[in-house]
């Protein structure tokens, strides 16, 4: 109720109309005690003279401050700029003065009329003073009537260079803050113990347990201007243990207008703390790749097809073919695109393995280029439904790459995977051999084929940062299939950008890898995503070990044993130099694997793994295919042996 009461009444005496009241009326007041000052405290002035003058000054004075608009200032948030405005009325107001003065002594319009020129001096700076120091304190009674209602946090600052201190301005300007600024922390021992804006610099030593429970601080904010990754990552590292949230003020090239919001500042991500440095590309050739060009995309509604469709569709291409066969993922990317006021884009409800209806696809819209990112791609399922893997990731992929050879696509871009690389899995070889059938294609010199390759992606459906989103949200346990396992990570748009760059550079027959960082260990990220949803490990939330699931690996490679690399234009980006195949051999198997699929041959596992011989298997139904291929080679060897 006092909270409700004291906030409607702050806004409704602040209007800007009363302000100008209270200027006139503090000019006025200013204007008597000038003449006070000129004589000594003394009446031995013509008081007459100085209540006939009054009026006029004012008059000015209100002229002035319509004029200039000093008083339109919202008073609660009186800053550098308000003062300004102040200094420019007040010196117009004595340029109008000495002028009104001047013109009545050559007109003589008033008899013994005129003010000292020593009291417009006094009058100027005591108005001045007047004026600034109103709006001060009403500034300060606002903070410490008013806004103490709204406080129920204190924070910290960890910063305090200019970024830190913009972010603190932003929290006591913004009415609906409800933050309290206890302090700064910051590494420079030059500024620790020293006070900005009376707050005080701590050094990061000084948080302990002991001080944020005894300050009652509930959150720190990191604001450090242009803040590295590894950076970033050691500071809220070493803050999350304590009992307190951590946020991060974003980059300055992010801010709405050039100025912070409170709104922007947001709780720290687990996404920010990943031990990797985003890839950029400067003199982007995508732009003249795309030009005119008739785009097709396949798996267009997914996690990285949607996102290579939202970068695509800001280039001036001829003609988008968005393909996919989930229809509301789909409808919901078209909604998108209209929104954001793209047109020229055409949305298909189709399947890859309907050979009759991507015919027609082709022979309609003729593209030029075609990215491919349709696939299934969750381990586990795939080691059960290898049927499903086949059917799409190699015979689906197979008829995309021969409708582009009879219908003379200039380049095909395949999205694969690191899991590809020594695969452990159905679905790791399923994406191999894809890349294995281009390959052999390649060689029909028609079609630039290239592969891009690449690990797991931020925020993709089904993975593991979403996952562990929500076992927080239902209260836990995070479920770990191993404490060692490690994953490579890159976010969705970096990954489309560099799909298209792929496509930009690429002169076919190329797998380009990319620097990813240091691969993370799932384990540790668990426990910072707990800690970072200010939950404690294990007291509140808790982490299980469930064992590694089928085909899944420890470790996911970029690289074969067998395959170097390359380097391109840009650092992070890599061609993998794959050992050489025998195309005739490898694509009569391919076309053997994919007719034995067709019939529910059961032995279609097995014909994979004599196409890609590093397939072995890992905790998966299929090792005893490996086991008894073991044994085969031993009972040979023996043999051998035994006939020696």
């Amino acid at each position: 109720m006092i909270k409700n009461y004291l906030v409607s009444n702050a806004h409704r005496y602040a209007s800007k109309w009363l302000v100008l009241g209270i200027d006139v009326f503090l000019i006025s007041i200013s204007f008597m005690l000038s003449y006070l000052i000129r004589f000594n405290l003394t009446l031995n002035f013509d008081t007459k003279q100085l209540f006939l003058q009054l009026p006029l000054v004012a008059l000015i004075a209100l002229a002035a401050f319509i004029f200039t608009g000093s008083y339109k200032g919202v008073v609660r948030h009186t800053g550098v700029r308000d003062v300004y405005n102040i200094f420019n009325a007040i010196c117009l107001a004595s340029i109008l003065t000495i002028f009104m003065v001047i013109v009545n002594k050559q007109m003589g319009l008033m008899k013994n009329f005129t003010i000292p020129l020593s009291i417009i001096i006094i009058h100027s700076l005591i108005g001045f003073i007047a004026l600034t120091t109103s709006r001060y304190v009403f500034k300060t009674l606002y903070y410490n009537l008013v806004k103490k209602f709204h406080i129920n946090k204190n924070v910290l600052i960890y910063g305090a260079g200019e970024s830190g201190i913009l972010t603190y301005n932003a929290l006591t300007n913004h009415t609906a803050s409800n933050a309290r600024v206890i302090g700064y922390i910051d590494d420079d021992n030059k500024k620790v113990g020293k006070s900005i804006n009376g707050i005080k610099v701590y050094g990061k030593e000084t948080i302990t347990e002991f001080f944020l429970k005894k300050s009652d601080i509930s959150e720190i904010i990191v604001s450090i201007n242009t803040i590295d990754n590894n950076r970033l990552r050691e500071i809220v590292e070493s803050l999350v243990d304590f009992p307190v949230q951590v946020k991060i003020v974003p980059p300055v090239q992010d801010w709405i207008n050039g100025e912070l919001k409170v709104s922007q500042i947001k709780q720290v991500q687990i996404e920010d703390l990943l031990n990797r440095v985003p890839i950029n590309i400067k003199k982007s050739k995508v732009s003249d790749e795309l030009k005119g060009q008739v785009i097709m995309v396949t798996g267009g509604a997914g996690s990285i097809g949607s996102e290579i469709v939202r970068q695509i569709a800001t280039y001036d291409y001829k003609s988008l073919i968005i393909i996919d066969q989930a229809e509301s993922a789909l409808y919901d990317l078209q909604q998108e695109l209209k929104q954001n006021g793209f047109h020229n884009f055409i949305p298909i409800v189709g399947d890859i393995r309907d050979k009759n209806r991507m015919n027609t696809f082709f022979q309609e819209y003729k593209p030029t280029i075609v990215f491919h990112a349709a696939a299934y791609k969750h381990v586990p399922l795939m080691e059960y439904n290898a049927y499903e893997a086949i059917k799409v990731n190699i015979a689906g992929t197979k008829m995309l790459v021969d409708l582009s050879l009879l219908y003379n696509v200039e380049k095909f871009v395949f999205v694969s995977t690191d899991k590809a690389v020594n695969p452990t899995n159905v679905m790791g070889a399923t994406k191999r051999i894809a890349e294995m059938y281009i390959s052999c294609m390649h060689q029909e010199q028609k079609t630039k084929f290239i592969t891009t390759r690449f690990g797991n992606v931020l925020g993709s459906n089904g993975s593991v940062i979403p996952l562990f989103r929500k076992q927080i949200e239902k209260g836990g346990p995070l479920t770990v299939t191993h404490k060692d396992i490690t994953r490579y990570f890159m976010t969705i748009p970096e990954a489309s950008q560099l799909v298209l760059e792929a496509a930009a550079m690429g002169q076919g027959g190329e797998i380009f890898i990319f620097d990813m960082g240091e691969s993370v260990k799932i384990y540790d990220l668990a426990k910072n995503m707990i800690k970072l949803s200010g939950l404690r490990y294990p007291e509140d939330i808790d982490i299980k070990v469930t064992g590694l699931r089928p085909g899944e690996k420890l470790y996911e490679e970029l690289l074969a044993s067998g395959e170097n690399t390359l380097p391109t234009y840009h650092k992070k980006i890599m061609i993998s130099k794959v050992r050489e195949l025998d195309y005739s051999e490898v694509r009569s198997k391919i076309d053997e694997l994919c007719v034995s699929n067709m019939f529910f041959n059961g032995d279609t596992v097995k014909l994979m793994k004599e196409i890609v011989p590093e397939y072995v298997s890992n905790n998966s139904e299929f090792c005893k295919l490996d086991e008894s291929e073991k044994k085969a080679v031993d009972n040979k060897v023996q043999k051998k042996v035994f006939q020696s």
